[in-house]
């Protein structure tokens, strides 16, 4: 920092600036910072920030927040991928000074001659802005000068056109005595690192053949899954996520249900990659040629889909590296390698990288590996247990990858400690999975809601009911009405969910003893009739494409940083809200956590958060079944599991009331009608009740 005045917390700033704050093209980005001075001159502060290409965008003046704590706010807007830099500014501000203490002198009655000395000082301030104001206002600049001056004009007429100045030299101020800042960095992503709806499928079970007595399973193909893209894509996801397409390891292959012992035709985890087909930048030969994973990457972008592919750093035994380099793994006493393990958990088919022998090496390769679907037109990677690889290695290889491609996107699968967690964060990974799954009450999602919410300036959450791995026993237990409970919470608090499928087929079933699915699709082919559940309306599809169309429709829900909490007086219930102010949407959500009992509730609603007056009215539209009610700070709820265990309301401000027509009299009896007590707490509905659900009943 260079000049007279205090800069101090600036924020975004993330580890004292060792790292780029994140955010996305088109997001607006809180930027505050303390900053003060002596005596009673007034102080002003401004960002200027720089673009990727090095040109500085808008002048941002900052406004003061809190009066006493000298924290001044203000929001920028990048428009583009790359490294932006910005710096808090501070400065001296003469005419708000001088319009200060000439306001206070006018009201304890001074007159010219006790002004004499500001209003000299105002006209010197006011030529000082005729250089620095648009040619289109020097005019009037010029005109409030000549008043100043003029001594043959009453005092208020001499000083009332330099008052009138005050929004001009706000946005274009006189600066004196300017202090400079460090300079912070901020990196800017697309919009899909932020906002997306991710499916997760394996494509060899899209298209299997099971097998019969007189003929072997057959794996599907990325020829065949294309069949399946149009299915994900009516649902409304954009990201359809894809386990390892790589050969998969013959030496300890796991069997079905995760057994040591595999039969001839088990077709093994794809997390085991390499055999001697080839290893990470290899296609498995079943699923097809690298031409026909590039047709299903087309295939998938005609349906508005982005291919997201797994980067798991690990060898099955035959992989070409363990033979190639043995230096990149770790050998035990006996001179055997060391396989994975999670005790009690083993993965004998899997040996983890060891990136200290060779670390050199093991970097090059794996950028190569990296850069090599990069080429072949992959933008995006889930990458998988990223908390058990050096850090600095994934700090190394993020921002390589993003010298060559600024839009790759890195999503962080790792279910570990919050520290490691948030610090992949901040080295440069894009997304992270989270403990959603795993907060199963309302007061703990709130909370952990709100940890998130704190962390959004270089951690962003991408929510998951189900993955292959994990079958929380809420599903397992929780009947249908839990299903469309987690879709509501992960969809609509987070920007970012995904699911991986068979959720929307209520798929429950778990190994005994285990929180994973019976008959894991890790270890078998698992085809699956998605035709018919949908025509038995044993299909959750439906709902989620609504999910995913309000989302989608609904600008409020494509950002994390404005994520409000209301209070409902019911523990089983939430309720929240997110409100743009560029557009005026906003969506308020109240959703029950019990999947077996109607449960009632009374909400008081944060007004200022959904951009209304604490004692407005407002009418609100649920997105879900049709129906609008009427509604203020104060409602009742009512959410039945089976019929609708959620509210989802796009707000609506009502319009003025029109000016009656003027009548000669008034009669001299008026009948009210009676209107039903609405169950949500105002008027009747004005569309039909919510459809019985039953159907929904697997």
């Amino acid at each position: 920092m260079t000049g007279r005045f205090p800069i101090e917390d600036v924020s975004p700033v993330v580890s004292c600036g060792r790292y780029p704050a994140k955010a996305v093209v088109g997001e607006v980005v809180p930027v505050s910072a303390r900053a003060y001075r002596e005596g009673h001159d007034a102080l002003g502060c401004n960002v200027v920030w720089l673009g990727p290409d090095g040109a500085a965008r808008p002048f941002t003046r900052m406004r003061a927040g809190e009066p006493g704590q000298d924290r001044w706010h203000a929001a920028i807007r990048p428009d583009a991928v790359g490294e932006w830099r910005f710096t808090v500014e501070a400065f001296q501000d003469p005419y708000l000074t001088w319009q200060n203490a000439v306001t206070k002198k006018l009201a304890a009655g001074q007159g010219p001659a006790e002004l004499a000395n500001d209003l000299a000082e105002g006209a010197r301030v006011l030529e000082a802005a005729l250089a620095l104001v648009p040619a289109a206002d020097r005019k009037r600049v010029r005109a409030a000068v000549v008043a100043l001056r003029d001594d043959d004009r009453e005092l208020p007429r001499r000083v009332g056109p330099a008052l009138d100045l005050a929004a001009l030299l706000w946005d274009h101020p006189v600066r004196e005595l300017v202090t400079t800042g460090d300079e912070h960095r901020l990196w800017v992503d697309r919009p899909r690192a932020l906002f997306s709806a991710w499916y997760e499928f394996f494509p060899r079970s899209e298209g299997a053949v099971p097998a019969t007595v007189d003929a072997p399973a057959r794996s599907g193909t990325f020829r065949t899954a294309v069949d399946r893209l149009p299915g994900v894509a009516a649902m409304g996801f954009d990201v359809l996520y894809l386990p390892p397409i790589h050969p998969i390891g013959r030496i300890n292959r796991k069997g079905r249900n995760n057994s040591l012992t595999a039969d001839p035709d088990d077709v093994g985890s794809p997390w085991a990659i390499g055999a001697a087909e080839g290893g990470h930048d290899a296609i498995h030969p079943d699923l097809g040629t690298p031409a026909d994973f590039r047709a299903f990457l087309a295939a998938a972008a005609g349906q508005g889909l982005e291919v997201a592919m797994d980067l798991a750093l690990q060898c099955a035994p035959d992989h070409p590296w363990v033979t190639e380099h043995p230096e990149w793994f770790t050998t035990r006493a006996d001179g055997s390698i060391a396989y994975a393990e999670n005790p009690p958990k083993k993965y004998q088919d899997i040996y983890p990288v060891n990136f200290d022998n060779d670390p050199e090496g093991i970097r090059a390769e794996i950028l190569r590996v990296v850069l090599h679907w990069v080429g072949e037109g992959v933008r995006i990677f889930r990458v998988d247990n990223p908390h058990t690889k050096p850090f600095d290695f994934w700090h190394w290889l993020i921002w390589q990858v993003k010298q060559v491609e600024p839009d790759v996107l890195f999503l962080a699968e790792a279910f570990t400690r919050p520290a490691i967690m948030h610090g992949l964060g901040k080295i440069g990974f894009t997304q992270s999975y989270t403990y959603f799954t795993w907060r199963t009450s309302a007061v703990e999602m709130r909370a952990y809601c709100e940890e998130l919410v704190a962390a959004a300036d270089y951690m962003r959450p991408n929510f998951w009911p189900n993955t292959p791995d994990i079958l929380h026993e809420s599903l397992q237990h929780g009947g249908p009405p839990m299903f469309k409970i987690r879709a509501v919470l992960a969809a609509l608090l987070s920007p970012s969910w995904g699911m991986y499928a068979g959720y929307e087929l209520f798929e429950h079933v778990a190994r005994p003893g285990a929180e994973e699915y019976l008959d894991n699709e890790k270890y078998e082919l698992r085809p699956r009739d998605w035709a018919e559940a949908q025509a038995q309306g044993r299909s959750l599809a439906p709902f989620i494409a609504t999910l995913n169309r309000v989302r989608r429709d609904n600008p409020a829900l494509h950002r994390l940083r404005n994520l409000r909490f209301h209070d409902v007086d019911n523990p089983a219930l939430l309720c929240w809200s997110k409100h743009d102010p560029d557009t005026g949407n906003t969506v308020l959500v109240i959703c029950s956590f019990d999947s077996r009992s109607v449960q009632w509730g009374n909400t008081t609603l944060d007004m200022p958060a959904l951009g209304l007056d604490w004692h407005e009215r407002f009418t609100v539209h649920d997105e879900l079944t049709g129906t609008s009610y009427d509604w203020g700070q104060r409602n009742a709820v009512r959410l039945d599991p089976y019929l609708q265990p959620a509210h989802v309301f796009t707000v609506r401000r009502p319009a003025p009331p029109a000016v009656p027509e003027p009548v000669a009299a008034a009669p001299a009896e008026l009948t009210v009608a009676a209107v039903p007590a609405d169950l949500s707490g105002g008027t009747a509905p004005t569309a039909p009740a919510p459809e019985d659900e039953a159907r929904w009943t697997s």
